[in-house]
């Protein structure tokens, strides 16, 4: 038999916990928007501008339905707010296929936008913060953290849908990359894998301060950077190498690099 006290405070959760949408139906709607977007991903085309018309339809009235389970957590009428988001969708496209132009400029391994959209984890973790974000700026809450913890789990990508990324966003390889909540990147920036846009240790108190850098335009960071710091900011057009670590602020067009002496015993 179990403890009495572990089944009274297990019950007490079960009968005061909000019914909120399971990750499951979150993500499988999401994941029908990106196949509408990029028909590149599904055998399911659509024949007609009708039918296609009617599916965007289709995913506001589920996304109202699954809202309307959280009303109380909302600013907004759940119908409101699907309408809304399905009327950004075009913005969050036009976004994405900057990003699509931006691998393919930038990766000489990339020969097609069909390839891109069907087998890079970078643009794939950028799709689900893009229209993550859009939940987040309508002050949905939880469901935007569920979607880019759904993509980090399948690309090892974390980004928070509260960073604010411009367009032509690559990110090359990508694994281990983090980008925090108060983030803020530039057009034509480019991320290698086990990059850190961090924050420095701060105060509980400091949450809604910004706490992570803010990277400008056309600025290139290699592999395994870290860079901490609501005050740091990277120039336009920098270059940050590997493995370099920065908590203070980098001026446009500067080069920074990590030089480790690397010996070789025979």
């Amino acid at each position: 038999m179990l403890p009495k006290d572990f089944i009274d405070n297990l019950y007490n959760k079960h009968i005061n916990t909000d019914l909120f949408p399971p990750t499951s139906s979150v993500t499988r709607l999401i994941t029908k928007v990106l196949l509408i977007l990029f028909p590149e991903q599904t055998k399911l085309h659509y024949t007609s501008k009708e039918e296609l018309g009617n599916a965007f339809v289709k995913i506001e009235t589920e996304l109202a339905v699954l809202l309307s389970s959280m009303q109380k957590h909302l600013n907004e009428e759940a119908k409101l707010l699907a309408k809304k988001y399905v009327q950004n969708l075009p913005d969050v496209y036009y976004k994405l296929t900057t990003d699509i132009e931006a691998i393919l400029d930038g990766d000489p391994a990339a020969k097609s936008e069909f390839e891109v959209v069907r087998a890079y984890p970078g643009f794939y973790a950028i799709a689900f913060y893009r229209l993550a974000h859009e939940l987040y700026e309508l002050n949905i809450p939880f469901l935007p953290r569920i979607l880019t913890e759904f993509a980090h789990s399948k690309t090892g990508i974390d980004i928070h849908p509260a960073a604010s990324i411009d367009t032509h966003f690559y990110i090359d390889h990508g694994t281990g990359l983090v980008i925090g909540e108060t983030a803020k990147i530039g057009k034509n920036v480019k991320l290698y894998q086990g990059i850190t846009l961090g924050a420095l240790s701060v105060s509980k108190d400091q949450a809604s301060q910004k706490r992570h850098p803010t990277i400008e335009d056309r600025v290139v960071i290699y592999s395994g950077a870290t860079i901490l710091g609501g005050n740091t900011i990277i120039g336009h057009d920098s270059i940050i190498g590997g493995n370099v670590w920065l908590t203070a602020s980098v001026a446009p067009h500067s080069k920074v690099y990590h030089q480790p002496q690397v010996k070789i015993s025979e």
